[in-house]
């Protein structure tokens, strides 16, 4: 055990902390230490634990890590216990308790003579290893030699070393610096060796026996006569396992070969690198070049260098063969057949599994194709001596040198796929027969399930989940279901067990009750794996056509952590795809596969330039792979898209703003009247409302008991809200209980009644008249008059601005105007439809139904709009529905003004315009202002369509309706009326108003 001062919390050994009974707690995953020399260390978990130190106990909560002393008892449980550190006499002290730190004997203390074993002559200025024995044998094991000071020869040095006294001689280095030869005589003393106190072995200078003793202690389950027989086999092969990183083996079975045909040679420039980056590619080449990876070249080949940080902090060095690989033939050597493989293990209990050190860079490349790997760094070109990582042929190269090595090897005792072995054994019968259950629900492991209580603390959760893992396969979408659980257990997150974890046990449970068979994977098929993502998660699917139908593999999803929401969506679908293709590694390594994404942009994945940090290091990843990208609709990506997205309630602002943009938000109203049994905008719930507003209460509560006003005196303690409506006390009056405003124009020729809103169904109604289809997401002045039309609280109109102002669609699509303004001219028209604009808009995506432009009219005098879609800009499309869609239902206008375009002064149109006595004007040329209401109307359109339209905007055409609605009954600002008042003399009815009766 040793005591540190300077560490902060006390630790213990893994290995000592899985001998203790005490239940291990395991910590948040991102939680570590730093050493004395700046890395970073695990934390496995912590654990309640008693520590004894002299004759006491001390309980104390010590943290788990991989570390190399069995314990350390750290400055945190010094200080908790007044623990006192005396260095001077090699003690602590606590509660008047004296407790040693070490002890070292009197006779371990003295030095001993090194006496000459044997006569020896050492030459002139020569250096020899000489024989030596203790002078008294027996005191102390290990210690360090060093010159004697009444050694009688001059002329001669000792070197110091670290020699095991047991051994039957001492070695002694020993230099003569004379001219003459020195006789050693047996007996002589020729060195003096000091005691070593203590010996701290550290893992990298570990010795072959030393590592194999280091694995046999973790194999527990081995009894004494089994431990000894692998002890027996380790021994015996023990140079063929690595014991540092530098140890690589080499095997020169094989070459790998690089086939680009007549190709010529591919050179791409190096890469700038920053002055940091650039030594740290220099020190990375030198290593590899002292372990004898890379060496020097001179051929016309070159690829460009990646550097990428690792999670550790440390530097991957990756070269970008995308160039390469794309021009070499492909080897079509066959990886194992997974389903053989795993049905080789049936019947097997004992395995044993091998992996190899660097597997790569044990095979050679062959010489004449060493320059193909060439990379620089922007100074020198280097090439591979062995086989690098990111070669499109190196699996096969690989799996072919293992066959061959393996070869004679029967697959029931030897499986290997790459550079993993696995070695099995058979055992009894009774677990050949119950192997194939293993696949199925453990009944057991059901009424576990099925009991289970609901949690009520944190470690309950965690329990729950370690429990749910274990069928983690066999659940579709699992960590979406799983993750208001996990938030549960999130470090700093207090334990509020909400309606969303109850939900989530719940569908745990079902979920897991049941047995659901995955498909068998067949290797005479090519995989499909489908991908997605979303702000929550990411999510894929595994499947095979087999017959005539796609049947699925097996299912991935994981949640998205709080770096990975702020994504962008292609570094989200990117990450969906790293992450699907290493979980499905061991079935798509090697092979190739087809991966289909409803992100188009990644077609064109393989292509980037120039990537980057993460994008670099994840593209690198992929290389490996040999796939297919295929883009799929998101309507047909329905599989993986619902693996990336969770269930949640209505409130959700993540999946509501997604329906919005991608064009699946149900309209509110039908959610209301579908949903509901109580109509909440009936003269009831609308009482209880205003009933429940304190600014609103005091008023409603004096009109529904006396229709006499109330003096000031009984108003004053009331709110400034309140006493603004008692302002109007004569305009509010009740209708069936419900307290309303009777609006008048100033020439009392209209009046109208306006609801006093309570605040709680503010935001309900700015919604439908801003937010909706029929509100259109017009700036204020439009969504204050609609608003006005039917509503009246305090402060509408700020409430009004600053709903439109922090409106995200509108912010996102429209931002800031910066709007000049020129000379304008008044132009008079005296009735609806006199004079007309009309203009083509777009061209736009090509609809489900053909559409791709819009033709836009407009009166002058009403502004009354009308847009119309249209296949083309033909000027006999034009005319054609010029006369359908207008003139039919309006009537024919006195004047046409158009712009410039050659379907409106085509020879069609003209001729159209002279048989219907249409005077036809047009904007001078470069100079559209003159059609400037048309032209703004336009611009309005976008912005609409732009927000309600779905994600591959293939249904603008049916939104147009929609948007006409909202613009026709939203006032004008130069009118001061809405188009519809101006054409028909009243308002529309719109969906808001039977919503809010």
């Amino acid at each position: 055990m040793l005591v540190d001062t300077g560490a902060n919390v006390t630790l213990l050994r893994i290995d000592l902390a899985q001998k203790l009974k005490e239940q291990l707690i395991y910590t948040a995953p991102n939680i570590s230490l730093k050493t004395a020399t700046g890395e970073k260390t695990e934390i496995r978990g912590k654990l309640n634990a008693s520590i004894e130190c002299g004759s006491r106990k001390f309980h104390h909560r010590i943290y788990v890590a991989d570390i190399t002393d069995p314990c350390i008892l750290g400055l945190d449980f010094l200080q908790k216990f007044n623990f006192t550190v005396y260095l001077e006499k090699n003690e602590i002290r606590t509660g008047g308790e004296e407790i040693p730190l070490f002890s070292a004997s009197v006779q371990h203390s003295k030095s001993c003579s090194v006496l000459v074993k044997k006569r020896t002559i050492i030459p002139a200025r020569s250096e020899c290893l000489i024989q030596g024995i203790p002078e008294v044998p027996g005191q102390f094991r290990y210690a360090v030699t060093d010159f004697h000071s009444q050694v009688p020869q001059k002329g001669v040095l000792v070197a110091a070393t670290l020699v095991d006294l047991e051994r039957k001689a001492i070695p002694v280095r020993v230099l003569n610096l004379n001219n003459t030869p020195k006789i050693l005589d047996k007996g002589a003393v020729i060195a003096t060796c000091e005691p070593v106190v203590d010996i701290v072995a550290r893992p990298q200078e570990f010795s072959e026996a030393q590592h194999l003793s280091s694995i046999l202690e973790s194999l527990e389950m081995l009894n004494e006569k089994q431990r000894r027989e692998v002890r027996k086999l380790l021994k015996e092969f023990q140079n063929l396992f690595s014991t540092c990183d530098a140890d690589v083996g080499h095997c020169n079975m094989t070459q790998h070969r690089i086939n680009t045909g007549d190709h010529p040679p591919i050179k791409q420039y190096p890469r700038r690198l920053s002055l940091s980056r650039k030594e740290e590619a220099d020190h990375l080449v030198k290593d590899m070049v002292d372990n004898g990876i890379i060496e020097e070249s001179s051929g016309p080949w070159a690829s460009p260098i990646v550097l990428v940080k690792k999670k550790d902090g440390s530097t991957r060095f990756c070269v970008d063969y995308r160039k390469l690989n794309e021009i070499t033939k492909k080897d079509s050597y066959p990886l194992p057949r997974i389903d053989d493989t795993l049905d080789a293990l049936n019947g097997s209990q004992w395995f044993t599994t091998l992996d190899l050190k660097s597997g790569y860079w044990q095979v050679e490349i062959r010489p004449e194709d060493r320059e193909k790997t060439a990379f620089t760094t922007g100074q020198g070109l280097w090439q591979f001596k062995v086989m690098p990582f990111g070669l499109c042929n190196a699996p096969a190269t690989f799996e072919r040198l293992m066959e061959t090595v393996l070869r004679g090897l029967t697959s029931e005792a030897c499986l290997v796929y790459l550079d993993d072995i696995i070695i099995v054994g058979r055992t009894f019968e009774e677990h050949l027969n119950n192997l194939p259950e293993g696949f199925k629900t453990d009944p057991g492991k059901i009424k576990a399930v099925v009991d289970w209580p609901r949690p009520e603390t944190v470690h309950d959760v965690r329990s729950f989940l370690g429990l749910c893992t274990y069928y983690l396969r066999f659940v579709k979408n699992f960590s979406t279901i799983a993750r208001p659980l996990h938030k549960l257990t999130e470090a700093k997150s207090n334990f509020n067990w909400t309606e969303e974890c109850e939900k989530s046990f719940n569908s745990l449970k079902q979920a897991l009750t049941s047995s659901p068979i995955l498909t068998y994977p067949r290797t005479d098929k090519d995989f499909i794996l489908d991908t997605d993502a979303s702000n929550e998660g990411i999510g894929a699917v595994l499947s095979q056509n087999i017959g005539n139908e796609e049947r699925v593999i097996a299912y991935f999803s994981k949640s998205l952590g709080k770096p990975e929401r702020n994504y962008c969506v292609t570094r989200k679908e990117l990450l969906a795809i790293v992450k699907s293709i290493e979980h499905f590694h061991h079935y798509l390594y090697g092979r190739k596969f087809l991966l289909r994404t409803d992100h188009a942009s990644l077609r064109w994945l393989l292509n980037f330039k120039e990537p980057e940090g993460q994008t670099a290091r994840w593209i690198h990843r992929l290389q490996e792979y040999d796939f297919e990208i295929q883009h799929r609709k998101g309507t047909s990506h329905g599989n993986a898209d619902a693996l990336s997205r969770r269930f949640c309630t209505e409130s959700c602002k993540h999946c509501t703003n997604a329906e919005k943009k991608f064009g699946m938000e149900i309209d509110i109203s039908v959610k209301v009247l579908t949903t509901t049994s109580v109509d909440p905008w009936s003269s009831c719930e609308i009482q209880k409302a205003q009933l429940e507003d304190p600014n609103i209460k005091p008023i409603l509560e004096k009109k529904l008991y006396s229709a006499d006003r109330p003096s000031w005196q009984e108003i004053a303690p009331e709110s400034p809200a309140t006493k603004r409506y008692w302002a109007l006390w004569d305009s509010l009056h009740l209708k069936d209980g419900v307290l309303y405003r009777r609006w008048e124009s100033d020439n009392g020729s209209s009046c109208r009644w306006q609801l006093v809103l309570p605040k709680s169904r503010i935001p309900e109604v700015l919604r439908e008249t801003h937010d909706s289809a029929s509100g259109g997401h017009f700036g204020v002045m439009k969504t204050l008059s609609k608003t006005r039309e039917r509503f009246y609280w305090d402060r509408l109109r700020t409430d009004v601005e600053n709903w439109c102002r922090e409106c995200h669609a509108c912010g996102a699509r429209k931002g800031p105007k910066t709007r000049t303004k020129g000379r304008l001219q008044r132009y008079n028209v005296g009735a609806p439809f006199e004079r007309m604009a009309l203009d083509i808009l777009g061209p736009f995506p090509v609809t489900t139904k053909g559409n791709r432009y819009v033709l836009v009219l407009m009166g002058y005098f009403t502004k009354w709009p009308e847009a119309i879609p249209i296949p083309d800009q033909e000027a006999s499309t034009v005319a054609e529905e010029l006369v359908r869609s207008w003139i039919s239902c309006y009537g024919v206008p006195m004047i046409l003004h158009s712009d410039q375009g050659t379907n409106f002064n085509s020879a069609l149109f003209t001729e159209l315009c002279k048989l219907l006595g249409i005077l036809k004007t047009r904007t001078t040329a470069l100079h559209p202002e003159s059609d400037g209401m048309v032209e703004r109307f336009n611009r309005t359109i976008l912005n609409n369509l732009s927000l309600f339209v779905s994600r591959n905007q293939a249904d603008w055409d049916t939104q147009l309706p929609f948007f006409l609605l909202a613009y026709r009954s939203s006032e004008h600002e130069v009118t001061g009326l809405t188009p519809a008042e101006m054409l028909f003399g009243r308002t529309l009815r719109l969906p808001c108003d039977i919503l809010f009766g």
